[in-house]
Parts: structure tokens; sequence; C-alpha cells
């Protein structure tokens, strides 16, 4: 039996009553991991907003479970929600976020444990005389603080969780932009070709009439530089091209040789969505509020810490016993006890520091309710003018532009126009259609914006805050 296990065994019973004291409530006051890690109410918040599933990988089996069912998903061209599908089981740096919930749920699960007994000594001898002082303290103060420390940690434990669902949900954002990106760039750079081809054969044409001196040299190098145009067009769009199809290889964690993607945009939808429907909801699903009021919520619980702990941080109280004299004699038991003196320090910075926290999130809350208002509106207002401009080139500009070139064709059958008008209004047209492909494309990524303005303000989803 060592020294420690001696000196317990020797303790009066009133020591021992305040031994198993300690133990009951340190029993009774542990927290315990959960089954899930928390990913149950990411789920829970993100379902809210997304219709796809997230998952939390951690055994080799899960994850080649994962991988299969990417390939299955990437073995047919990929839809918009697929392409989120796929990013959501991929995406090493959503998969790394989640492990913040392991963090967070860790630190829950130490601050609902007593620190460790300490056990000092202090021995000194001197011709036969002995001096020896033992003592085992608890810090009892830890105690009157653990339930205000596990409430800080559990809030933090809810923010964690809210944070968490903002990644999950921005990388839907950003995979959803990129998707959009990708298609549109697939379709423009098509277009292009086909300016770059027409342009090819009115800078053939050029030639030979300026050769049987039907054209001069200005008009010559005028159909020249249209064609000198379409051929540095089609080189911008394949650069775009490779730049979007990269950026989305990046977000789903697969080769671009992996990926299919369907061939056009979606077309527009027959309705808009009214504002109506977005306000209603904002203040309840937002996650950037829900965060704030949680933030708010730790700056209150930490205020409260900190005005309990003004005066004194640590109180420990434990068994003691001293020994003066021979080796032999009896040991004098007492209780050796130590606390801070407020001395110098009362505290006051540290609860001024807390109050004044406390009343920079409320503020800060205050203001992101206004601008979240203000946000939404603006997205709506986006949404609907993308929508009636991508409207306007599909049911206007795009069929007149048609209508022209089938005029010219007409006309220049009966040899009334030359094909250097009839290559005009092909390229007129060609690039109305690429116009209205940019617009669709500027509605979808609108559409986006205005579903993300749901989740949090923009500069939080992109980055930017």
């Amino acid at each position: 039996m060592n020294r420690e296990q001696k000196f317990l065994n020797e303790l009066h019973s009133p020591y021992r009553f305040i031994a198993c004291v300690f133990i009951g409530l340190l029993l009774t006051g542990c927290a315990t991991f959960s089954q899930d890690g928390g990913l149950g109410d990411v789920k829970s918040v993100v379902q809210k907003h997304i219709k796809q599933e997230v998952v939390w990988p951690k055994s080799a089996d899960e994850k080649t479970t994962i991988s299969t069912r990417v390939d299955d998903i990437l073995a047919k061209p990929i839809s918009v929600d697929d392409a989120v599908q796929i990013a959501l089981l991929n995406n090493k740096s959503l998969q790394s976020s989640l492990y913040d919930l392991g963090i967070a749920e860790s630190d829950i699960v130490q601050a609902g444990r007593l620190p460790n007994p300490k056990f000092s000594m202090f021995y000194a001898r001197n011709n036969g005389e002995y001096k020896i002082e033992q003592a085992l303290t608890f810090n009892i103060f830890s105690l009157v603080t653990m339930p205000k420390v596990l409430e800080i940690e559990r809030q933090y434990f809810e923010k964690t969780k809210q944070d968490v669902a903002l990644n999950v949900l921005r990388l839907a954002y950003q995979t959803r932009v990129v998707y959009f990106n990708a298609i549109s760039t697939h379709q423009q750079l098509d277009y292009s070709l086909q300016v770059k081809t027409s342009a090819e054969a009115s800078a053939e044409l050029a030639k030979r009439m300026k050769r049987a001196g039907n054209w001069n040299s200005l008009e010559l190098a005028r159909e020249q530089g249209f064609l000198a145009d379409a051929v540095l067009g089609v080189l911008e769009a394949k650069n775009q091209q490779i730049r979007a199809h990269e950026a989305l290889s990046r977000l789903l964690g697969v080769s671009v040789e992996k990926i299919k993607l369907q061939k056009r945009l979606p077309d527009l939808p027959k309705t808009t969505v009214e504002l109506m429907a977005f306000e209603q909801g904002a203040f309840e699903q937002r996650l950037d509020l829900q965060a704030m009021r949680l933030e708010t919520q730790n700056l209150a619980s930490r205020l409260g810490l900190t005005k309990v702990t003004r005066f004194i941080n640590v109180f420990e109280i434990g068994p003691a016993r001293v020994l003066e004299g021979r080796r032999g004699d009896d040991y004098k038991k007492g209780v050796d006890l130590s606390f801070e003196l407020p001395l110098f320090d009362w505290g006051g910075a540290k609860v001024a520091r807390a109050e004044a926290s406390y009343m920079q999130a409320v503020n800060r809350t205050a203001q992101m309710l206004i601008d979240t208002q203000s946000e939404i509106r603006v997205a709506h207002n986006h949404y609907l003018a993308s929508y009636e401009i991508a409207k306007q080139y599909r049911d206007e500009i795009v069929p007149l532009r048609k209508k022209v070139l089938d005029e010219n064709q007409l006309r220049y059958n009966g040899m009334l126009v030359s094909p250097f008008e009839l290559f005009s209004s092909a390229r007129a047209q060609v690039d109305s259609v690429n116009t209205y492909i940019k617009k669709l494309h500027a509605f979808w990524l609108a559409e986006v914006g205005l579903q993300m303005s749901m989740v949090a303000s923009v500069n939080l989803i992109e980055g930017n805050e």
C-alpha cells in the first residue's frame, strides 16, 4: 500500500464522507458522448433547405460505400441536384468541418468532469526529527461553476451545429453556382464554334470576291476581322469552360474526366415565386440569425460566470495531516484550505468587459435583423429582373433575330441580298441565342441566390465574412 492510499485509509469518517460526496457529484455531473455526434441535428436543419443527404463516414467500410454511391451517380449525365449530392458525399473540406462536432462535444464531456484532486507533500528531516505535511485537496469551486461551464459548452456545441449546417448549405450553394457555370460555358462554346464557322465561310467568300475584283481591300479586311474576333471568342470560351469544369471537379472531389454534364441549362420556369413566401420564414430559418442568437446567449452565460468568479477563481479544500517530531509519533490531522485573496484585482474590469461584449452582440443581432429584410428584398428583386430579362430574350429578341435571318434567306435565294448580308444576319441570330444563354444562366444564379437568402447573407455564404 503506497503513501497516498494509506493516507486515504487513515482519514476520519467526515473526510471519507466528503470524498464520497465529491465522487457522487463527479458521477452525476459527467456528460457523455451522443450516438451520432450531433449530426442528426445538423441534418434536421439542412433538410429544411435542401433535399440531399449529409453523411459522416468514419470507418473504411462507410467510405467504400460512399465511393460506390458516387460512382453510380457519375455513371450518367448529372443534374444540378446530382452534383450537390456528390459534393455532400465526397467533398473533403466538408468532411473536415464535420469533425468540429466531435471537438465541441468533447469539450462538453470534459466540462462535465471535475479536475483531479491534488496531492501535496512537504518532507524535512534533521537529527531524527521529522516534519511531514501531506494534503489531498479538491477544487470545490469547480462544483459551483460546473453548471454554468456546462451550459456555456452546450451553447457552443449548438452554435457549432449551426456552423456545420451552414458549411453544408454553403457547399450546396457553391456547387449549384459552379454547375450552372459549367453548363453555360459549354453552351457558349458551342455557339462560339458556330459563329467561327460562319465567319470562316464569310472570310473565304470575301477572298474570292477580292480576287475576282468585285470587292476592295477594306471590305475583305472587315470580314477577316469578323473571323479573327470569332477565333478569339472560341479561345476565350474554351478557357472559361476548362476553368468552370475544374471548379466543379474540385467541389465534387472527382476528376474532370468522370463528370458528364447535361447539354443545356434548364428552361425558365413558367411562374416565379412571391416575396411573401421568403419573408415569412426568414427569421426562423436564417442560420446566421440563429447563430447570432446562440452567440448572444453564450455571452450572457459567460457574463453570469464572470460575475460569479469575479472575486475568487479557485477554492480548494481537503484533508491534511502533519507530523512534527519523531518518525513514530502520531500525525496531526486537519484540513487544508486555499483560495485567492482579492486584494488587487476585484474583477470589475472582467465584468465590464463581459457586459460590453454582451451588449455588442445584442446590437449586432438587431442590425442583422434589419439587414436580413433588405437582403431578401434585394435578392427577390434581382430574381424577378433576371427572369424578365431572360424571358424577353427568349420570347422577343431571339425569335425576331430568327425571323430576320429567315427573311434574308428568302431574299438571298431570290438574289435580292448579298451573301455577306446573310452571314451578318446569321451571326446576329447566333449572338442573340448566345446572349439568351447568358441571361438564362444569370437567372438560375439569381434563383440560387434567392434560395440562399433564406439560409444566410450572401457575403457569409460566399465566404466574405
